[in-house]
This record gives C-alpha cells, sequence and structure tokens, in this order.
C-alpha cells in the first residue's frame, strides 16, 4: 500500500515501493496563486535530497520544487505541459510533479505523515 508524506517545504511524497510520486500540496498551489508554468526536471536525472528539481510560476511569483528525497527521476507528468493550472484544480493527486527512484529509504525518515502536516499547517498560522 502506498504511504503519504509531506515535508516542511510544502510538498507531498507517495512512496509505492522504491519509487516516490512528487507534488505540492493545496496550501502551496493556494500560496502560489494562479500557476501559469511548470518546468520539470528530464527523465534519467539525479538528485540529491533538497536540490532544486523543478520551477512552478504563478501570477505570483516563481517557486523552486526540491527533491524531497535522493534518486533518478523515472517520469515526469506530461499533463502539466499543456495544463499547469492542474497545480491548482488537483494539486494532491493529478497534478504531480514526477517520480523519482528512491535512493535512500531513510530519508523518509522524519517526514510528516498526514496528521502531523495538518498540525503544523495549524502552527504556521
Amino acid at each position: 500500500m502506498a504511504d503519504t508524506r509531506y515535508t516542511k517545504d510544502h510538498e507531498w511524497i507517495v512512496v509505492d515501493g522504491d519509487i516516490a510520486t512528487v507534488g505540492i500540496t493545496d496550501f502551496a498551489q493556494g500560496q502560489l496563486g494562479d500557476v501559469v508554468f511548470v518546468e520539470l526536471p528530464a527523465a534519467g536525472a539525479a538528485f540529491a535530497k533538497g536540490e532544486q528539481a523543478a520551477v512552478v510560476e504563478s501570477v505570483k511569483a516563481a517557486a523552486e520544487i526540491y527533491a524531497p528525497l535522493s534518486g533518478e527521476i523515472t517520469e515526469t507528468n506530461p499533463v502539466l505541459d499543456g495544463e499547469p493550472g492542474l497545480v491548482n484544480a488537483d494539486p494532491e493527486s493529478g497534478a504531480w510533479f514526477f517520480k523519482l527512484r528512491i535512493a535512500d529509504a531513510s530519508e523518509l525518515d522524519g517526514m510528516m505523515d498526514e496528521a502531523a502536516y495538518k498540525a503544523f499547517l495549524e502552527a504556521e498560522g
């Protein structure tokens, strides 16, 4: 069964075996406003945890998306090329950004589950 985790950078990660699907949370898309462009990494690119992997541009700002885990990009979401607004409409499902093969599963330690992420948002206030 897939396991969902969250980062303090408002990214969600769904882990299924050694593959992690990454996107941004509803909170993050709300902060950005209307998304007009998404720049995704190339399949085969490798990132260390914390490295910039993608960029989201909205009418308000541009935001970097960081690799929440070290690994190699196996796939990107082709729908976002022609439909960046999907990030606003369906941020935590259809608008995933990329999938990566997890290099070090221990990097998942310390990430938040849904309850902890909700508490984090409330604390951020």
